[in-house]
């Protein structure tokens, strides 16, 4: 594509290249960055190309998404201007028929227009011909020989590699405004059903792949901006990666509008582009989809949070790490519906369904902390005690059929939310946070897979119906957790844990259902903490400030609503409450 073409599809900026051109807030950060030292990071085509020079052979691997053309145009260019003969070799050469990738990534896709697919089991290498792609090899001939693209490094050549990423927030914009296309595909498709091929198959493979690369690549690049880029040497980040995973550090979040979204974010995070309708979501800790950014001279690097997963996995879990493998079990996520609307009224897939629908090794179990909210405020949670399934079911389809709005609160409890109130949402179980809320909803991992039975009539933003997914929520709705039940089992009751030196250590039990756990603890001045191998989430809910010293002797500030995490192979920490009022920390851990 052109570069006159639209790129990118969202009021939002990308994150800037340099801190320069980041006006840092008092208050929340959207672009928190992890300092390497002083001439660690590199800035530009020309210094790449002069590393590739050197090198003379180099593999140029990366994520679907990077804008190669633009990639290739721009080395050749740059490589050119200084005399030398190229062979450039493009990986998209080798990909196999495109009806042949259709089909067997079809099977992956679930029924035509079916939200949801089934997590592949391909490999990447089953999208080429390995063969045409392995005769390809470097000549002679040439003053540099380069293989580019996705899965480079399947051509086996004796050669440096450079892997080249992308963020999954940049990655969706270019895919909202058809700027990219999925493997092997020529052309875009409805957003929708990309975003589907992209979890359920592109990602898949392309993780694998990234994971089978990490150890032995010799460059990441950095390829989110439309015109130029940013890299460091692969050991400069393995080495980054392994200090934070014996530290603190704080993924970089991004945000999202929705039909529901709200105010609160863009009142509270000034650096948000105050042009978006709203913002429904923050990507806070969501980590197939976070990135974790790098600083060395003012020059900033992404890379996916993924690799520090890869990588340190045992360091970041500790005693669950065997358990969850690379996969970090613990999301944190806002829900901002200040000023907006109610979210659809849903439910996620038990532990057995998720995995044998979809493929997923983790189901979807919820907590909602209401880390603010307006006096009328309100969680949908839990049926009414004289529930009758069928009549609900017959309500709700009728609704999705016929456009009758549902009287919800008949079938469905509401509850008044409060600040701090905890709400206990385990699979199978009817909810929706109400509208004023800005909710910290703290969960396992998955994300995607919500079971909407009523969704108030409207509208997405783009003036389509969101889909309703009553057939599934119905294999899946648990219709015991109803009347008093709800009140009693649902609704986190927090009780003192400890208490000392002006310390005071609240439990916010969770369900049964849930394999994570939450604590507040409430000071005014510092409080120690042990690890006790086990990675902590935390949050400052309440105050303006914290510094956060592990035992390392690393330290870091974070503001009111930032997400931080403390590695179980940081042993201990101290916080220090750098406010004025009390600070209450939110601090979410495996059981």
């Amino acid at each position: 594509m052109s570069i006159e073409e639209p790129m990118r599809k969202t009021q939002q900026e990308i994150m800037p290249a340099f801190t320069e051109a980041i006006n840092k807030p008092t208050g929340y950060d959207i672009y928190p960055y992890y300092p390497l030292g002083d001439q660690k990071i590199f800035n530009g085509y020309a210094a790449l190309s002069d590393y590739i020079a050197e090198q003379k052979t180099v593999v140029i691997d990366g994520y679907v998404g990077v804008y190669w053309n633009l990639f290739i145009s721009s080395l050749t260019q740059e490589l050119g201007s200084r005399g030398l003969s190229l062979n450039i070799i493009d990986t998209a050469s080798f990909f196999k028929n495109e009806a042949v990738i259709d089909e067997m990534a079809g099977e992956f896709l679930g029924e035509k227009d079916a939200v949801w697919g089934r997590k592949t089991t391909l490999t990447l290498a089953d999208f080429f011909d390995l063969e045409a792609m392995k005769s390809s090899a470097a000549s002679h001939e040439f003053d540099i020989n380069i293989m580019v693209g996705c899965g480079a490094s399947l051509s086996d050549w004796d050669a440096a590699l450079v892997y080249v990423d992308l963020p999954k927030n940049e990655l969706q914009h270019r895919m909202s405004a058809g700027a990219i296309c999925n493997l092997g595909k020529s052309q875009p498709q409805e957003p929708t059903e990309m975003y589907k091929r992209f979890y359920f198959v592109d990602w898949v493979v392309l993780n694998n792949h990234k994971e089978s690369l990490v150890q032995r690549a010799d460059v990441f690049v950095d390829a989110q901006w439309d015109e130029e880029i940013n890299w460091a040497h692969a050991d400069t980040i393995r080495d980054g990666l392994n200090k934070m995973s014996t530290s603190v550090f704080r993924a970089r979040p991004w945000f999202a509008a929705g039909a529901w979204g709200g105010q609160w974010m863009k009142r509270h995070m000034p650096q948000l582009d105050q042009n978006e309708v709203n913002y429904a979501w923050s990507f806070e800790l969501i980590v197939p989809e976070n990135g974790i950014v790098f600083e060395s001279e003012g020059l900033l690097l992404e890379v996916s949070f993924d690799l520090l997963m890869f990588l340190q996995g045992k360091n970041i879990l500790g005693k669950h790490a065997e358990r969850f493998g690379t996969e970090f079990p613990i999301r944190f996520d806002f829900l901002d519906t200040f000023e907006g609307g109610n979210l659809s009224i849903q439910c996620h897939p038990s532990l057995n369904y998720i995995k044998e629908q979809f493929g997923e090794q983790i189901t979807q179990d919820e907590t909602y902390y209401i880390l603010d909210c307006n006096d009328d405020a309100s969680v949908y949670l839990g049926f009414q005690e004289d529930i009758n399934a069928d009549e609900f079911k017959n309500v709700l389809q009728n609704s999705n059929e016929n456009g009758v709005e549902v009287d919800i609160e008949k079938y469905v409890q509401v509850h008044k939310a409060k600040k701090h109130d905890l709400f206990l949402i385990p699979n199978r179980t009817i909810h929706s946070a109400g509208a004023q809320n800005l909710v910290l909803e703290i969960s396992a991992t998955p994300y995607i897979f919500t079971f909407k039975m009523y969704d108030w009539l409207r509208l997405d933003l783009n003036g389509k119906p969101r889909p309703i997914n009553i057939d599934h929520a119905f294999k899946n709705l648990d219709f015991s957790r109803k009347g008093d039940k709800v009140t009693e089992q649902l609704i986190s009751k927090p009780y003192l844990l400890d208490e000392a030196d002006g310390v005071v250590c609240y439990h916010l039990p969770t369900h049964a259902d849930h394999f994570y756990d939450i604590h507040r603890l409430e000071f005014d001045s510092e409080v120690e903490v042990q690890t006790e191998g086990l990675c902590h989430v935390l949050m400052l809910v309440e105050g303006t400030s914290i510094a956060v010293t592990t035992d390392n002797s690393a330290t870091m500030s974070f503001a009111f609503a930032e997400t931080f995490v403390i590695p179980a192979a940081a042993k201990s920490y101290k916080i220090i409450n750098n406010g004025k009022a009390r600070a209450k920390v939110i601090k979410a851990f495996l059981k």
